[in-house]
């Protein structure tokens, strides 16, 4: 029995074989973005002081 491969699958085999250094700038490129060492101290600073917003900030103007 065959096995079956999709189009996307074979798509994809056939792009990080063709492009080898394709997973390495992948992996480059999110370092810059989401792979950061978090600080959970300094966020629970910057959760205490948050001020909450009060309801209806765009309040309309005073019509005289």
């Amino acid at each position: 029995m065959a096995h079956y491969e999709s189009d996307i699958t074979r798509f994809l085999r056939d792009l990080k074989t063709s492009k080898p250094h394709l997973e390495s700038e992948q992996k480059k490129g999110r370092s810059l973005l989401w792979d950061k060492i978090v600080d959970r101290d300094l966020w629970a600073g910057f959760n205490k002081a948050r001020v909450a917003q009060k309801p209806y900030v765009y309040a309309p103007e005073d019509k005289r």
